[in-house]
């Protein structure tokens, strides 16, 4: 059978007072066993002056017994041995600390010292006082002090050996107590061992065993209370962190698995968030991309119908773009419908996510939504910034409430969708613009070259009519001969035009489509053309090789038309920056009397227009010896092909 551990007296103290009770309780025992040890030593120490000083008086009273029987007898020192002698018992009756010098003060010891006092007090120092007075009778008193000192001596005797006796008593007692003194050390240490293991090394033991357990998760481990000092609290703290870890750990389970399907909720939210955003961003028409957001959004949400809306900012209208799950009468009806009017027309107006129940609402207001056999809708805002583009609803027959992961997606898909209309719009405005400043190039174009030919084709028809109603035929002749010029002038315009407008380039295929340009020119007008290529930068993109092959055109063109030029040579160096140069050995012009604005030069016009969409730099320089059209691109205006 176990022995239950009972805790040693004093746990309901605390742990600092115990330990300094003992150690007070220690040094006091300690400090009095040692006083006690030291006092038996001195009175050891005294005892044994206390024989010598006995045993002198015994020596000292035979020799003056002796000097008595001397024939000259020294009465001084006489007088000095007496005084020796009074001064020897006053020592031994009063001790003298110093020495150290103590008579034991049992009363047999005192007593015979008081015998032995009295024997010399009343016996022998008389005799020897009248000896020192009456010198005839002095050998009478000798033999009177010789037979008064074997008394005074037996006496002296006894007092010696009862001094020794008692010594010897004191020495027995400070051995006895010296044993009993390590008796009391072995049993002092054996007994704060016991307190010390009981006090600390158990509960700290016990604290140990405890977390060991509790490292094995058996949370169910109690360390026993036994008192109220410092480890009893601990302990009581222990036994409470146990249960709560227990409880803790019998619920972690439950909210790892709550965890857990938020994270899965969390994650699916995240991956259709993820592919809304894959699919707006994918180029479609804006009624394909509604469509496919809608289907998304029904089947996520597991709605019964639903419908995007787009917003007209100058009416405030909302039309409806994309349904699914209504009638034929719902969409005709909701076709338009005003901001501010009906559900999704105030949810519009206010621009906020909202969710209606319509048992919830009165049965007295109409909403189509009801009459379709929906019992809760939702309407969100298709945003984009602060900038408000439209709205989508769902349509529930059985009622839905929306937690908060699902209204943040319900309202996050809205901006998705904002900015795909967004983009949707950029694009058809980047288109429109593009076109608008092509139909302008086109119309300088067509400015500078077919209309100048047709006002000029006009002039010589007019002048054919004067020469027919003159009937003059060398007029006739030579304004046929014009007009056949002007037409095959015209007519090669035209169709350097639409060659233009034609090309299409690939990154890289600058050079070639130089070459196929200059042997076009060659074969048009028979002016040779030279191409020289410098540098193995990197290629640039295909936009804009396309505009560099327009201006080269371009320059190419107004040589055929002006310059009157015998040989044209084209540079082109790609290195860290870009440099195309055009250069003919024609007639020139004047550069102060045209500018590039002008609209007797609408060539120069569109070849800087076309340089300035390049982000390129455009210098024309003309004398009488020719002109040379220079484009410069600088590195930190190149584009990666």
């Amino acid at each position: 059978m176990a022995v239950k551990w009972r805790s040693p007296i004093g746990r309901n103290y605390k742990l600092g007072v115990r330990l300094v009770s003992v150690s007070l309780a220690g040094l006091v025992f300690g400090l009095s066993m040692v006083m006690g040890t030291l006092w038996l030593s001195w009175a050891l120490e005294g005892a044994a002056a206390a024989i010598n000083d006995t045993g002198s008086l015994r020596v000292q009273s035979v020799r003056i017994g002796l000097n008595l029987n001397q024939p000259r007898m020294d009465i001084l020192q006489l007088h000095h041995q007496i005084q020796a002698m009074d001064q020897t018992l006053v020592a031994l009756k009063r001790g003298d600390p110093q020495r150290p010098m103590r008579m034991p003060g049992s009363p047999s010891v005192q007593k015979q010292f008081s015998e032995l006092a009295n024997s010399w007090h009343t016996r022998l120092a008389p005799i020897l006082n009248q000896y020192e007075t009456q010198p005839e009778q002095r050998n009478r008193l000798a033999a009177a002090y010789l037979a008064e000192l074997s008394a005074f001596v037996t006496a002296a005797d006894r007092l010696v050996w009862q001094i020794e006796a008692e010594n010897a008593s004191d020495t027995s007692i400070l051995r006895t107590s010296q044993l009993a003194l390590i008796v009391l050390m072995l049993a002092g240490s054996v007994a704060v061992i016991y307190l010390l293991y009981g006090w600390v090394i158990r509960p700290v033991q016990a604290l140990q065993a405890g977390i060991v357990q509790m490292t094995a998760r058996n949370f169910s481990v109690q360390v026993p209370v036994e008192g109220r000092d410092e480890f009893g609290e601990l302990a009581s703290g222990f036994n409470d962190m146990a249960a709560q870890l227990k409880a803790l750990y019998a619920d972690l389970e439950g909210r790892v698995s709550q965890k857990t399907l938020q994270l899965a909720q969390q994650n699916r939210a995240l991956s259709t968030l993820y592919d809304f955003s894959s699919y707006l961003s994918q180029p479609g028409e804006l009624e394909q991309r509604c469509a496919g957001f809608l289907k998304k959004l029904v089947e996520y949400f597991g709605a019964d119908g639903g419908a995007v809306r787009i917003l007209d900012p100058r009416q405030s209208n909302l039309h409806l773009t994309v349904h699914q799950g209504v009638s034929p009468n719902f969409v005709q009806e909701e076709q338009c419908v005003h901001a501010g009017d009906c559900l999704c027309g105030e949810a519009a107006e206010l621009g906020e996510t909202q969710l209606h129940d319509f048992r919830k609402l009165p049965l007295e207001q109409r909403y189509l939504c009801r009459e379709e056999g929906f019992n809760s809708i939702a309407i969100a805002q298709i945003t984009n910034g602060t900038a408000t583009l439209g709205s989508y609803t769902l349509h529930f027959v059985e009622p839905r409430e929306f937690s908060g992961d699902d209204r943040r997606l319900f309202d996050s898909v809205g901006q998705h969708l904002g900015v795909a209309i967004e983009n949707q719009r950029l694009l058809a405005r980047t288109r429109e613009l593009a076109v608008a400043q092509e139909r302008n190039l086109v119309a300088q174009g067509l400015h500078d070259s077919i209309a100048q030919g047709l006002n000029f084709l006009k002039l010589q028809v007019q002048m054919l009519e004067d020469s027919i109603k003159r009937k003059d035929a060398t007029e006739v002749t030579e304004s046929m001969q014009m007009i056949k010029a002007g037409l095959r002038e015209s007519y090669d315009d035209v169709r350097e035009l639409l060659l233009n407008f034609r090309v299409k380039l690939e990154a890289g295929d600058l050079n070639h489509a130089l070459e196929h340009a200059a042997e076009r020119f060659t074969r048009q007008t028979m002016i040779p053309v030279s191409i020289q290529a410098v540098g193995q930068g990197a290629p640039l993109p295909a936009e804009q090789q396309l505009q560099l092959l327009f201006i080269v055109q371009e320059a190419l063109s107004n040589i055929r038309k002006h310059a009157n030029a015998k040989a044209v040579k084209i540079v082109v160096t790609n290195a860290q920056d870009f440099e195309l140069s055009v250069q003919d050995d024609g007639c020139g012009f004047d550069l102060s009397a045209s500018s590039f604005e002008s609209e007797q030069h609408v060539g120069l016009t569109i070849m800087k227009e076309r340089a300035t969409r390049l982000g390129a730099h455009l210098a024309v320089a003309s004398d009488a010896t020719g002109t040379c059209v220079t484009l410069r691109l600088f590195h930190h205006e190149r584009v990666a092909a």
